[in-house]
């Protein structure tokens, strides 16, 4: 049970000016220069960060690099490693509160959802690949007579990982312990914005036991620190989550320097299909309006267009607008607050011009599409619902990241199916049916990585998570992210 009292006072906590973490230790920017560090909250500077250059990353990678060739990291037993990060996990899990409340200041979740998707999430995270990397086996091929076929998995070696600001310790720690589970070295760029609670990960990595050089962090503007890890000869994979204009230009960035492979997570615009004989409309609206507008609506999962079927659609609607004006949106350290902050202002613009462009398109702003809270000084906006949406408006086929949801009406399954898949777009959908043949039937013809059926939402380590079509390729958590960190060699040996 959270303590507001407790949580009050880590708010009120000075948080020290943060260099990079190189080589088991931090670093001031190798020309000095500092980024300021705005709270969402409440629109004022709290901290600084370093703002890196090119010679701070290839510092980095050259530390990651001299840690990965000497073994100390990628020849220790699998036993050594699970010890490392079982004990970074109880860390974690120990010092969570805090590093709940320090990424809430630097990005605004609200803290109720902070403390369960980012510090218990990423502790359970690590501990789930500590508790895997023991049992990954090579193979034995079936061969011909006298002939021995072995597949070993090897580490790859550096790993240049880039997370953005909306999850930062979650989605940092779906990157970060599959690599280090496997025996890699890595250098991680976080977002400039909210770079704090990844920065103490790393702290907290090193007093677990990792040693010197085998995670690195670097903070900056991604056309700098980004740019400068993708275009690195000595980063020999890249995983990263975040817009599909910048995974284009990482994979222009491999292409003009080693060939690094390259994952992407580049987001969704993903539909929540509601049919008339859903078997509870009311949980339906209540958990669709959750699935958009959590985080104020800054999830890469989020449920941001909504397909209902002609002969509910004013009903649930109404459900639907009733359900996000009952969602008390205000100070994310605030535990009575449901909906936190926009992460920043240029974000909130955004999305606030998003909506005049939507009823411009013909759409019908039916509750929210505001800016609220203003005399905080923090970025809040009200959860926004648009009707009359045609498939081909901007609202629909973009993605928005903020809490505006996109109305669309269909006649049947096969409307259905086909609004659904209109997008560039294939991260998650969900879809609301009492018909089980319908469901599977939906689930395979609807192109999505993830599909929810009758909820929306929620997902733990055991399944993997990753786009089809422009929503990117490989995937994180489960077993099979696994295999992003490992090359496959073959051992070919006559008796």
């Amino acid at each position: 049970m959270l303590d507001q009292a407790a949580i009050n006072q880590l708010r009120d906590t000075p948080v020290s000016d943060r260099g990079h973490f190189i080589n088991g230790q931090f670093v001031t920017a190798q020309d000095g220069k500092t980024l300021d560090v705005l709270s969402p909250i409440d629109g004022k500077v709290f901290t600084r960060v370093a703002s890196g250059s090119v010679d701070d990353v290839e510092q980095a990678v050259a530390a990651a690099r001299i840690a990965f060739e000497d073994g100390r990291w990628s020849a220790a037993a699998p036993a050594e490693r699970k010890k490392v990060l079982l004990k970074l996990a109880e860390l974690i899990e120990r010092e969570a509160l805090a590093l709940a409340v320090l990424g809430v200041r630097d990005n605004g979740t609200e803290i109720n959802m902070a403390f369960k998707a980012e510090a218990l999430s990423a502790a359970g995270t690590f501990r789930y690949y500590a508790e895997a990397l023991d049992k990954v086996y090579g193979e034995i091929a079936p061969t011909a007579k006298n002939v021995l076929g072995l597949v070993h998995k090897a580490p790859v070696g550096v790993v240049g990982a880039i997370v953005p600001w909306n999850f930062p310790l979650m989605i940092g720690a779906w990157k970060l312990a599959p690599a280090l589970a496997m025996g890699n070295s890595v250098v991680l760029k976080p977002a400039e914005s909210a770079s704090l609670s990844l920065l103490r990960i790393a702290e907290l990595a090193s007093e677990a036991g990792l040693p010197d050089g085998v995670l690195n962090v670097v903070t900056g503007p991604g056309a700098v620190v980004g740019e400068a890890l993708a275009l690195s000869m000595e980063v020999d994979i890249l995983v990263f989550t975040g817009s599909g204009a910048t995974g284009r230009r990482l994979l222009e960035y491999s292409a003009r320097s080693n060939l690094k492979r390259c994952y992407l997570e580049l987001g969704g615009k993903s539909p929540n299909i509601v049919f008339n004989d859903a078997a509870d409309l009311a949980k339906a609206a209540k958990v669709s309006a959750a699935g958009i507008f959590r985080n104020s609506g800054q999830v890469c999962v989020a449920g941001s267009r909504l397909l209902v079927q002609e002969d509910i659609h004013d009903d649930f609607v109404a459900a639907l607008c009733k359900e996000a004006e009952a969602l008390k949106v205000g100070d994310p350290l605030d535990l009575s607050s449901q909906i936190g902050a926009v992460h920043s202002l240029p974000q909130l613009e955004a999305h606030l011009r998003f909506v005049a462009t939507a009823e411009s398109e013909g759409a019908e702003r039916r509750t929210g599409g505001t800016r609220i809270l203003e005399e905080t000084g923090g970025y809040y906006m009200a959860p926004t619902v648009m009707t009359r949406v045609k498939p081909t408006d901007s609202i629909a086929q973009t993605e928005v990241f903020g809490p505006v949801l996109a109305v669309t009406s269909f006649k049947d399954e096969e409307d259905a199916i086909r609004i659904a898949n209109s997008t560039d777009y294939g991260l998650a959908a969900g879809v609301w049916t009492a018909d089980l043949g319908r469901a599977h039937r939906m689930i395979k013809a609807v192109r999505s990585g993830v599909i929810h059926v009758n909820t929306y939402g929620g997902a733990d380590m055991t399944v993997p998570l990753g786009g089809m079509k422009q929503s990117g390729n490989g995937h994180d958590k489960s077993l099979h992210a696994l295999g992003k960190y490992v090359d496959l060699k073959t051992a070919w040996i006559q008796l």
